[in-house]
């Protein structure tokens, strides 16, 4: 069964920085697309980053030259860099991966930026 393990959130001022990780397990192979999505309160789930198995990268507008995401492929892991945080980047942050025809999500981390 695949799980998705995310760890790395937590309270920033802004203009600091997080690391978010993503560990995958139970996959014998690498995803072609791992990423990051995020939901604010009362906002629906948006795409933040993703990377495929290529090497590829896809950032939202609103994240492009602040947020890098960056993967290792033979351990199944996705991270996100986020530097010059805003409040505006609040939210849940949630990982995500997908095979063909299936997608895992993470449980989600909380990224709180302070103003």
């Amino acid at each position: 069964q695949v799980q998705l393990a995310e760890s790395g959130g937590g309270l920033v001022q802004a203009g600091g920085s997080l690391r978010l990780s993503c560990a995958a397990s139970g996959s014998r192979f690498s995803f072609i697309v791992m990423g990051w999505y995020r939901q604010a309160p009362g906002k629906q789930r948006e795409l933040v980053a993703t990377a495929n198995s290529g090497g590829n990268r896809n950032y939202a507008d609103s994240v492009k030259g602040r947020f890098t995401i960056s993967r290792d492929n033979a351990e199944n892991t996705v991270y996100l860099q986020m530097n010059s945080l805003k409040a505006e980047d609040t939210a849940v942050y949630t990982c995500a991966a997908a095979n063909v025809g299936d997608w895992y999500w993470g449980q989600g981390t909380q990224v709180t930026v302070s103003s």
